[in-house]
């Protein structure tokens, strides 16, 4: 996405939301959006409000315009509530789930492992990081990758204390392995977003 050449810190703050375990500290810090006038902006509008939602959920899962776009478009044909639709559609990317899992600490890492080819599902390498998995699909880091420092890491548990593992996935670190057991609910998935504003923001 376009804006994740400026620093995550700041888009984090001009957000409302941490994306970053390292951004956590800076965040607690200055709960405001950066800039001389950070203190004193106020989101007036409906369409800004709408907006600021939208933009908050496309930053927790790093996506481009297009890619939110899309998304939503799949959701408005899905059963239930759109908004459940949707970030139940994006959480189940491979990115998504990678980072989930514990396996990545960041969606950007998780979505530099996935393009770097250092994933695999059901035994055949993915390198597309909007691939999307269905229940039953397991996930694990390549053989020929598991030496390298990220999974190392992940391996010894390093990331896994950065949030818990949703209970829609089955997780064995130790293998750097994990399971999609069954889709996930909107009330179990771990992002900051009121989903309704969103599909309000692309209905308008």
């Amino acid at each position: 996405m376009a804006n994740q050449k400026r620093p995550k810190v700041k888009i984090a703050r001009a957000l409302g939301i941490p994306l970053t375990p390292k951004s956590v500290k800076y965040f607690e810090a200055r709960p405001y959006p950066p800039g001389q006038h950070g203190r004193g902006r106020k989101q007036n509008s409906d369409y800004k409000v709408r907006l600021m939602e939208k933009q908050r959920l496309r930053a927790q899962y790093d996506l481009s315009e297009t890619q939110m776009a899309r998304a939503f478009d799949r959701a408005k044909k899905a059963e239930g509530k759109t908004g459940d639709a949707l970030v139940a559609d994006l959480e189940v990317r491979l990115d998504s789930l990678v980072l989930r899992s514990g396996i990545a600490r960041t969606i950007y890492q998780a979505r530099q492992m996935v393009v770097h080819g250092h994933i695999e599902v059901n035994g055949h390498k993915v390198n597309k990081p909007s691939f999307q998995l269905k229940p039953g699909f397991v996930v694990t880091v390549r053989e020929r990758s598991k030496a390298k420092g990220p999974f190392l890491v992940a391996r010894e548990g390093g990331y896994a204390g950065e949030g818990a593992t949703p209970k829609y996935l089955e997780v064995n670190l130790k293998a750097l392995a994990f399971r999609l057991d069954r889709a996930p609910q909107r009330r179990e998935i771990p992002v900051i977003c009121d989903e309704q504003l969103v599909v309000e923001y692309y209905s308008r």
